[in-house]
């Protein structure tokens, strides 16, 4: 293996001479000691890290920091040191906060002149708290006294600055260019991630011509896990990998390897945290299902994921597949940015049958992808190959406005193509609509107000009643109105309704291209749940069949698991007509992690129905009619005075479905892997099991 690195002489850390290191300041005491402190903006001692309603700080060494943010950005003052001689020719220190020039910044003053200064990295509210490295050349002022002044004039925007271990040393604390070139021979490429670190640029050329670029929190040692980046289109070749400012002192490019496998396949999909029957990504983050169609025995799941990280950023296509919605094959990454900070966010996939966007090359109908290129705006891109790969069509974007997240469906009634895309105008949101006949020229048609993200739009039977259709539109929180649809404009013929009742569910999508012999309409949502300390984070929720059905409130969308479930059923226990009590009733032959529940109980007037599932509580309110898990409830009526629970228990979540899907409440938690106990009780007067089936579930892994 041909292994090579390159520091430019340029950009080499420049040594001077010889000597320790030197600490300015490394703001490790209860004090700021001799520095001169005016304003409320930093307190009367350094701070601990992060200060009341501040986001985390990350990036600072030991226990303490400069912070501006005593008092919220509207504070103001300075930090003046005592003076000090300059003995090396480097000081090199760590910096955030707001960027802010001249208002939040550190100078270096010497002979009362300002000759150096420096602001925080981060340019938005919102954005990273993190501390990054600096350097200042001080080789013209050595044997000379100064001072350093910490300064937060900003009484608007995201107005502070966090300082911390100001340090004169001979050499610079990174390399602003570092490289190596590898030639390839194994599939992947690992990179080590340390969460938490500051986020490196790479890029990685092929004969000059960059080929992947994105930010990684790059371990300089110890990393926390390792991701993997996919190189067997350039097997042969030589790789260029660089990154920008590289610790001088890093592990992180020369402990990159190659291999065959992706990091960690011995211990895959048995991660502590790992979800065992909902979908989350082999490493890194994923969010928006993306893409979600059906084609010959494949449901394809394409998502929002950043490849090289732990957290959001670096937005590529994800791809998955599977022939029964349970168990999943996650494919190479089906669509990479068009270029640096141009990510590919969430769109949807559709089989054009008719070939009428002209992409077909062979013999079967192409897979399209409709998708929001942040840098350009709406785009198609193809594939002839079964949704492995694509190409993005020559003349994108086809719609540019400002919004995102395109949905497009095939309106059979007009024989055109409707995209439904969310639009901000005029500073409200909204769902817009255009249609095309050919996905290449598209043409505006309405818009309606007051949705948010990821639209969707589908047309539902009700009660199963080819000639009661009504249409369904809902954006990422899950809340849908009900109307009708004319292949141009939304009529809404209800009010918005609530459509989900969890902590964790956002920006579904549903199916295209279902075959018309099996006719659901099936479902997948994000399922926003961390997991911390594990090289993937977030899942998605359990596919379930969405329906439209005659209520007491009129007609409502209910929610079910797909009975795809039921492959994964391994022992069954079953209960009928048992009493409650205020006495529990542990389930002693339950004793596992994986759980399908379903059961219907008698709730009787000023009764509290109790059903703890491996540490967490569901109950049933009788009075209050009302059905709750951790911080959520939802309104339930009884059915003749029962009630129907059907729960779904993984090791990251609990989903529960109540009166055949009536509630539909997605609850996103860790569950302690040593409770995996059942237990049911009842307070009051007390309510009673007609019937439990509990199944125990294999893995789906």
């Amino acid at each position: 293996m041909l292994t090579t690195w390159i520091v430019s002489t340029t950009l080499l850390i420049v040594s001077a001479g010889s000597g320790p290191d030197i600490v300015v300041a490394d703001f490790e005491n209860d004090t700021y000691g001799d520095w001169t402190v005016s304003g409320d903006a930093f307190g009367q001692s350094p701070a601990p890290g992060s200060l009341d309603s501040q986001m985390k700080v990350t990036g600072f060494e030991g226990k303490g920091l400069v912070n501006s943010y005593h008092g919220g950005d509207a504070s103001t003052g300075t930090l003046i040191s005592p003076p000090f001689s300059v003995e090396r020719p480097f000081i090199n220190f760590l910096i955030g906060g707001g960027n802010h020039p001249e208002s939040t910044c550190m100078n270096l003053i010497v002979d009362k002149k300002v000759v150096r200064t420096a602001t925080g990295p981060n340019d938005k509210p919102g954005g990273s708290e993190n501390l990054d490295w600096q350097s200042w050349d001080v080789r013209e002022f050595l044997g000379k006294q100064a001072v350093l002044e910490i300064v937060d004039r900003e009484t608007g925007g995201w107005g502070h600055i966090n300082i911390d271990h100001i340090v004169m040393s001979d050499t610079k604390m990174f390399i602003l260019s570092a490289e190596r070139t590898l030639k390839i021979d194994k599939r992947y490429i690992h990179l080590p991630v340390k969460n938490g670190a500051n986020k490196r640029r790479m890029k990685i050329t092929r004969n000059g011509d960059i080929v992947r670029e994105f930010e990684i929190e790059l371990a300089d040692d110890n990393p926390d896990f390792w991701v993997f980046c996919d190189v067997e289109a350039f097997k042969g070749e030589e790789i260029t990998i660089q990154v920008d400012r590289l610790r001088a002192a890093s592990n992180g490019l020369s402990s990159i390897i190659q291999k065959d496998q992706i990091p960690g396949i011995e211990n895959l999909y048995k991660e502590k945290h790992r979800p065992q029957f909902h979908f989350s990504s082999r490493r890194g983050w994923n969010n928006d299902p993306n893409g979600l169609v059906y084609y010959k025995g494949e449901y394809h799941l394409y998502y929002q994921h950043n490849p090289y990280g732990w957290a959001w950023g670096n937005m590529h296509w994800g791809h998955a597949v599977s022939s029964d919605l349970v168990h999943w094959q996650e494919l190479p990454i089906a669509l990479y940015p068009h270029q640096f900070g141009d990510w590919c966010f969430s769109g949807s996939a559709f089989i054009d049958w008719d070939n009428t966007g002209g992409f077909q090359s062979g013999s079967e109908p192409a897979l399209i992808a409709a998708y929001t290129s942040t840098g350009r705006g709406e785009c198609i891109a193809y594939s002839n190959d079964r949704g492995r790969t694509f190409t993005d069509y020559a003349e994108n974007p086809v719609v540019k406005h400002k919004g995102r997240d395109p949905k497009v469906i095939w309106y059979q009634p007009g024989g055109h193509w409707v995209m439904a895309v969310f639009d901000e105008w005029e500073d409200s949101r909204y769902i817009a609509f255009y249609t095309s006949g050919d996905l290449k020229n598209w043409e505006f048609q309405s818009r309606i107000e007051g949705f948010f993200e990821c639209p969707e739009i589908f047309l539902l039977t009700v009660d199963d009643d080819p000639k009661n259709q009504k249409w369904v539109l809902y954006a990422a929180d899950g809340n849908y109105a009900i109307g009708s649809f004319d292949g141009k404009t939304f009529t809404p013929e209800s009010e918005k309704l609530q459509g989900n009742y969890g902590n964790c569910f956002y920006a579904s999508q549903t199916y295209t291209d279902i075959p018309q012999e099996d006719g659901r309409r099936i479902q997948i949502g994000w399922g926003r749940i961390n997991t911390p300390g594990m090289p993937f984070n977030q899942m998605m929720t359990f596919p379930v069949k969405l329906t439209l059905r005659k209520t007491e409130e009129g007609v409502r969308m209910f929610a079910e698991p797909v009975r795809e479930i039921e492959s994964l059923h391994t022992k069954t226990h079953k209960w009928d007509n048992k009493k409650l009590g205020a006495d529990t009733w542990q389930v002693s032959e339950v004793n596992t992690e994986l759980l399908h529940i379903r059961g219907k109980f008698d709730v009787k007037e000023h009764s509290i129905l109790e059903m703890n599932v491996r540490g967490v509580c569901i109950t049933y309110n009788s009075d209050e009619r009302k059905l709750s898990c951790l911080d959520k409830s939802a309104p339930l009526s009884p059915d003749a005075g029962q009630i129907q629970l059907e729960i779904l228990v993984d090791r990251t979540s609990v989903e529960i479905f109540a009166n055949q899907g009536r509630i539909y409440m997605p609850i996103g938690t860790i569950l302690d892997s040593e409770n995996k106990s059942l237990i049911l009780s009842s307070k009051g007067n007390g309510s009673s099991v007609v019937s439990l089936e509990v199944y125990e579930l294999k893995s789906a892994w």
